[in-house]
């Protein structure tokens, strides 16, 4: 399939470069499980007909000129080259399964057996499995036992927001066959006159724009500070130098979206950002302590790497703008960094002040320009000192902080792709320096966190994820406690 871009060797862009540098060198994964067994035809005619394939970036392969420099090159779409269909079962340990201990999906013992094969295959794929640049950077893997599709994307092609959109182009909703997903509910218009805006209101936009200036300027020293020097204080889940290459396990949290709306309204102006900050928080909290009992001092800081899209859309992005390259909806990787710290606390607590202290942290990181600093710091390196550089210092910030957590808003309603109803959607990426990232989508009311560790240094992913869901439930229950008072 010849590609119909418009353009032919065109240079990769400083974000682009920067993933595929051998330390930086990262992979986006997309899990996705189908209700039904997968039709491999239909699959691979889904993807001949689809946006993806005619994008640019999909049908480019990855050179490099005599002076090492990197470009785009318009190439030929071999489908059945990234289609890798898997015919025999996995178990848990990443070996194939003999036919007869097949489970039925029906089954609940063979759901976490085929959730926790998966897991495991892409654990593996995460460390040691490089996308070739024989052809253009992306593949999709089809475990037929397992009813599941595993698209491997590289980050230099896209980030989350554009690869989830690029996705969701290729789906429909499970109740209207021609409709595309939902990811961000309809809001009703609010008609504003402007009456009221006398001086109160003058002096709250100028009382806003100094807060905006001093944490802007106390975050970004601190984000250039831990990129450089300072690091956090060593724990049983601390990664660093080298880690990247070290063995994965991976497992899912689950959460509905039900109970995070519950613990959100009874705190005012809370986000569900806020309440997933506030788990993580109090999931790291109890695991430390379940760990090591009595090692860790009460208010040990954690420091915590969060991607922030940088569109003025949220949600769902229109693939024709992000195609053509428009201003505000630039198709790419558009995001900029912050920094998160959670603090150690010990059991006992009441749990709704994990949410209280996120929600304070991530407020003042509202009002700073920091995710627009970093972005801009790291195309300044890269402009200025080159990809080595720009590399070493988003090394050094991941070698210097614990975990890297990211949250990604999906699809509202059940969608379909290639007529297979899709039971659940998970992302991921290939591994870090840290031992610990945690990535988060919201798929129909629920939402899975996918956990990859380095095994050698956390060796129970799943009590992690199991701290995390106790964590929630935890809070819940302090809310309708308080409420039934």
């Amino acid at each position: 399939m010849a590609c119909p871009g418009t353009f032919s060797d065109e240079p990769l862009t400083p974000a682009g470069r920067l993933f595929l540098q051998s330390q930086t060198n990262i992979i986006i994964h997309c899990i996705l499980r189908g209700k039904n067994p997968i039709d491999i035809d239909a699959v691979k005619s889904t993807l001949r007909s689809s946006l993806m394939v005619r994008h640019p970036r999909f049908c480019s392969l990855l050179v490099r000129d005599k002076n090492g420099f990197e470009h785009w090159r318009k190439a030929q779409v071999d489908i059945d080259q990234h289609v890798i269909v898997i015919d025999k079962r996995l178990d848990k340990s990443d070996n194939f399964l003999d036919e007869s201990r097949r489970f039925s999906s029906e089954e609940g013992e063979g759901d976490d057996d085929d959730e926790a094969a998966v897991n495991q295959y892409v654990a593996d794929l995460s460390v040691s499995s490089p996308l070739s640049t024989d052809k253009p950077l992306w593949e999709i893997h089809i475990l037929v036992p397992h009813k599941c599709a595993v698209f491997r994307i590289h980050h230099a092609l896209g980030d989350g927001i554009s690869l989830m959109s690029m996705l969701m182009a290729s789906c429909r909703r499970a109740d209207d066959a021609d409709a595309l997903p939902r990811m961000v509910p309809e809001k009703s218009a609010e008609f504003k006159d402007g009456k009221g805006r006398d001086w109160f209101w003058l002096f709250g936009i100028l009382w806003g724009f100094l807060k905006m200036v001093c944490f802007t300027v106390m975050f970004v020293m601190e984000f250039v500070v831990s990129s450089l020097l300072v690091c956090d204080r060593k724990t049983v889940i601390s990664g660093g130098e080298g880690v990247e290459l070290w063995p994965r396990k991976l497992a899912t949290a689950r959460f509905l979206l039900e109970d995070m709306r519950v613990v959100k309204k009874a705190i005012p102006n809370t986000t569900i950002n806020d309440v997933l900050f506030g788990v993580v928080s109090s999931g790291l909290s109890r695991y430390l302590d379940h760990r090591t009992p009595n090692a860790l001092h009460e208010g040990l800081r954690m420091t915590g790497v969060a991607m922030v899209n940088l569109r003025p859309q949220t949600g769902f992005q229109d693939l024709s703008q992000l195609m053509k390259g428009a201003a505000e909806a630039r198709w790419g990787n558009k995001f900029g960094l912050i920094l998160l710290p959670v603090y150690f606390k010990k059991a006992g607590n009441n749990p709704l002040e994990y949410v209280k202290r996120a929600k304070r942290m991530v407020d003042r990181k509202k009002h700073s320009l920091e995710a627009y600093f970093s972005y801009r710091i790291g195309d300044l390196v890269m402009s200025l000192l080159g990809s080595k550089y720009a590399c070493l210092l988003n090394y050094r910030l991941l070698c210097n902080t614990t975990f890297t957590i990211s949250n990604i808003i999906g699809p509202l309603e059940e969608i379909t792709l290639a007529g297979n109803p899709i039971s659940s959607i998970k992302v991921n990426t290939s591994s870090l320096p840290q031992a610990i990232t945690m990535h988060m989508l919201s798929y129909a009311g629920r939402a899975e966190m996918q956990i990859l560790v380095a095994k050698d240094i956390v060796p129970d992913p799943e009590f992690l994820a199991k701290c995390f869901e106790d964590a929630l439930l935890e809070m819940k229950e302090a809310v309708i406690g308080t409420e039934k008072e």
